[in-house]
């Protein structure tokens, strides 16, 4: 079963929260398609976009919204990106916070620092996917937690080519 299938399915059944992929980290997926099942999980009303597989408009009369869960891989450095992504209304379930140096409790620090810093960048009309490590960078002067784990998490990169993608050009020649 397709994903956007489970999701729209897990809605109207009453779900709470499902696991929607994160854009980055290790259980990474096309950023469009993953921003297409946010909208699934949230929206009242989908507009037609090809572009995140949503392949016609859907008015999904009001059920309540599902919560989008991101893990897999992510830690303090992914935050303005989940924050940017996710936005208010989401799980994170950050695996960097057992990675800590000083353990778990200064890895819950930590990434609270980070969110919080990137809701408030996010919030001052900072763009978030030009100014990322700055907003972190800033954070860490006043939070030696997340400073560490920054240290930590500085080289730690997850490259995997993502396996749902939109193959949209093939569709359109199809049609041709």
């Amino acid at each position: 079963m397709h994903f956007r299938v489970l999701a729209k399915a897990l809605r109207m059944s009453g779900g709470h929260h499902i696991h929607s992929s994160t854009v980055v980290g290790k259980h990474e997926g096309e950023r469009e398609i993953t921003l297409g099942f946010v909208d699934l999980l949230r929206n009242d009303f989908i507009e037609k976009d090809r572009s995140r597989g949503i392949y016609f408009t859907q008015d999904l009369v009001s059920p309540p919204g599902v919560l989008p869960v991101a893990s897999g891989g992510i830690h303090v450095r992914h935050m303005p990106a989940l924050t940017e992504i996710f936005g208010d209304d989401s799980v994170l379930q950050v695996d960097g916070t057992l990675g800590h140096p000083w353990g778990n409790a200064p890895g819950v620090v930590a990434n609270r620092v980070a969110l919080e810093a990137c809701v408030q960048a996010r919030n001052e009309g900072r763009d978030l996917a030009t100014k990322d490590s700055e907003i972190i960078r800033e954070a860490t002067k006043w939070s030696p937690e997340l400073a560490a784990a920054c240290e930590v998490w500085k080289e730690i990169k997850f490259e995997f080519q993502a396996m749902d993608t939109l193959d949209t050009d093939k569709d359109e020649d199809k049609k041709r």
